[in-house]
Protein backbone atom coordinates (compact mmCIF):
# COMPACT_ATOMS: atom_id res chain seq x y z
CA UNK A 1 0.00 0.00 0.00
CA UNK A 2 1.04 3.55 -0.66
CA UNK A 3 -0.08 6.77 0.94
CA UNK A 4 0.78 10.38 1.54
CA UNK A 5 1.00 12.08 4.91
CA UNK A 6 0.43 15.85 4.95
CA UNK A 7 2.11 17.36 7.98
CA UNK A 8 1.89 20.61 9.89
CA UNK A 9 5.17 21.24 11.69
CA UNK A 10 6.14 23.75 14.34
CA UNK A 11 7.28 27.01 12.78
CA UNK A 12 10.97 26.89 11.92
CA UNK A 13 11.23 23.10 12.27
CA UNK A 14 10.05 22.09 8.80
CA UNK A 15 13.50 21.22 7.42
CA UNK A 16 14.47 19.21 10.50
CA UNK A 17 11.17 17.29 10.48
CA UNK A 18 11.76 16.48 6.79
CA UNK A 19 15.32 15.30 7.47
CA UNK A 20 14.21 13.08 10.34
CA UNK A 21 11.38 11.52 8.36
CA UNK A 22 13.61 10.80 5.35
CA UNK A 23 15.46 8.27 7.54
CA UNK A 24 12.35 6.38 8.65
CA UNK A 25 11.74 2.89 7.25
CA UNK A 26 8.60 2.99 5.13
CA UNK A 27 9.10 6.62 4.07
CA UNK A 28 9.75 6.73 0.33
CA UNK A 29 10.16 10.49 0.02
CA UNK A 30 9.77 13.55 2.23
CA UNK A 31 9.58 17.17 1.04
CA UNK A 32 8.94 20.41 2.86
CA UNK A 33 6.53 22.66 1.01
CA UNK A 34 4.75 26.01 0.96
CA UNK A 35 1.03 26.16 1.58
CA UNK A 36 -1.44 24.67 4.01
CA UNK A 37 0.91 21.81 4.93
CA UNK A 38 4.60 22.15 5.73
CA UNK A 39 5.84 18.65 4.88
CA UNK A 40 4.51 15.96 2.52
CA UNK A 41 5.69 12.38 3.00
CA UNK A 42 5.13 9.47 0.63
CA UNK A 43 4.91 6.19 2.52
CA UNK A 44 4.69 2.50 1.63
CA UNK A 45 3.82 -0.50 3.76
CA UNK A 46 2.48 -4.01 3.12
CA UNK A 47 -1.01 -3.38 4.55
CA UNK A 48 -3.28 -0.90 6.29
CA UNK A 49 -2.22 -2.03 9.76
CA UNK A 50 1.42 -1.30 8.91
CA UNK A 51 0.48 2.12 7.49
CA UNK A 52 -1.38 2.91 10.71
CA UNK A 53 1.55 1.82 12.84
CA UNK A 54 3.98 3.90 10.76
CA UNK A 55 1.79 7.01 11.02
CA UNK A 56 0.72 6.72 14.66
CA UNK A 57 3.88 5.32 16.25
CA UNK A 58 6.57 7.00 14.17
CA UNK A 59 5.49 9.97 12.05
CA UNK A 60 3.11 11.54 14.58
CA UNK A 61 5.66 11.00 17.36
CA UNK A 62 8.44 12.80 15.45
CA UNK A 63 9.56 15.95 17.31
CA UNK A 64 8.19 19.04 15.58
CA UNK A 65 5.14 17.32 14.06
CA UNK A 66 1.97 19.13 15.18
CA UNK A 67 -0.77 17.54 13.04
CA UNK A 68 -1.12 15.05 10.18
CA UNK A 69 -3.58 14.09 7.46
CA UNK A 70 -3.09 10.68 5.85
CA UNK A 71 -4.29 10.05 2.28
CA UNK A 72 -4.20 6.48 0.93
CA UNK A 73 -3.43 5.97 -2.74
CA UNK A 74 -6.12 4.13 -4.71
CA UNK A 75 -3.69 2.17 -6.89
Amino acid sequence: MRGYVLINARTGEEKEVTRMLERVEGVVKADYTFGTYDVIVQIEAPDLAAIGKLVFETIRETPGVVDTLTCLAVE
